[in-house]
């Protein structure tokens, strides 16, 4: 005779089974670890952690655990940030700029990393090419519409010859945009003058440099150079050279204009990526992509203050006017 066929013993095995049932749902499945990494805070990078955490929330994530740590520009302190997470055994790591990307990529074969903000991640050794990897890793790039950069450029001012580059050539990014916009110059009648910076505290006296080679100077989406970008700003006022930039948040920040990604609405393509790993996807068999929604940004102080007149029909093209 069963001892469960009656009474109290019978509701003890329905109460357990019950309870392995509700252990075993989805729900209480899907409670998940994402740690994110950047080599640096500075207004564009912060954008995509911040769209990275809103973008999961709106995937079906919204009690996901979350931390997120900054290298504070340091190459050696990305790569240690990486050891740590990965000894935590998240479930994805989101890894924000080239640097960081790498430093988790060395760290881990296993562990799903998601780049974010990486422009040329086959250079970088991330990815061997945009195909879907068969690795641990994909994300998103944010190659720079070069072409349209200098034509910005360009329209503001017609006579221009020379345009002066600050960048780290220690940044992998940074070297990458810099060979291409070499490539890209010349056919849209600039010659590109560089200046080699590689600590944020070497920004200032590299633009410095620039000052009576160059009509314009221009800023690539390179950390160290963002991360100073009020240096940039300082010497473009001072001697009425005015600054472009590579990201839209530049302008805010002192800038004449840009072309450039909504770093936030990156942060929430990331998380669309993160969120089908945390699914269930292997992130080898995601292709990498190229982040979408470019838009135009100026600053009427800014120009002002460099000594350039914001052109009519740029200013009817722009996306956001900052007065």
């Amino acid at each position: 005779m069963s001892m469960f066929r009656s009474g109290r013993p019978a509701a003890l095995l329905s109460a357990a089974l019950l309870s392995a049932s509700v252990l075993a749902t989805p729900a209480l499945a899907e409670s998940k670890y994402v740690a994110v990494t950047a080599i640096v805070e500075h207004p564009a990078l912060n954008a995509i952690r911040d769209g990275v955490k809103e973008g999961l929330k709106a995937q079906g994530f919204p009690d996901v655990k979350f931390t997120y740590e900054s290298a504070q520009g340091s190459p050696a302190t990305a790569a240690q940030i990486a050891r740590k997470l990965v000894g935590e055994k998240p479930d994805a790591i989101v890894a924000i700029a080239t640097p960081s990307a790498q430093a988790v990529a060395t760290a881990t074969r296993d562990i799903p990393l998601i780049f974010s903000a990486v422009t040329d991640p086959v250079s970088a050794k991330l990815v061997p090419s945009l195909d879907p990897s068969g690795t641990n890793v994909t994300g998103l790039s944010d190659m720079l519409p070069l072409d349209e950069h200098l034509d910005l450029i360009r329209a503001f001012l017609p006579n221009a010859k020379k345009i002066g580059v600050p960048y780290n050539p220690g940044e992998s990014n940074a070297v990458s945009l810099i060979n291409a916009l070499k490539k890209a110059g010349p056919a849209a009648g600039f010659e590109i003058v560089t200046a080699a910076a590689n600590k944020s505290s070497d920004v200032l006296a590299a633009t410095q440099s620039l000052v009576g080679k160059v009509d314009a100077i221009y800023t690539l989406t390179d950390n160290t150079i963002v991360s100073a970008l009020e240096s940039v700003v300082k010497v473009g006022n001072d001697n009425k050279i005015p600054v472009f930039a590579a990201d839209i948040d530049s302008v805010e920040r002192g800038a004449v204009a840009a072309v450039g990604f909504d770093y936030h609405d990156l942060g929430i393509q990331t998380a669309t990526v993160v969120a089908r790993v945390l699914k269930g996807e292997k992130p080898g068999s995601i292709a990498t992509r190229t982040a979408s929604s470019s838009k135009l940004s100026v600053n009427k102080k800014a120009a002002a203050a460099q000594g350039v007149t914001i052109p009519d029909a740029v200013l009817k093209r722009a996306t956001k006017v900052i007065d």
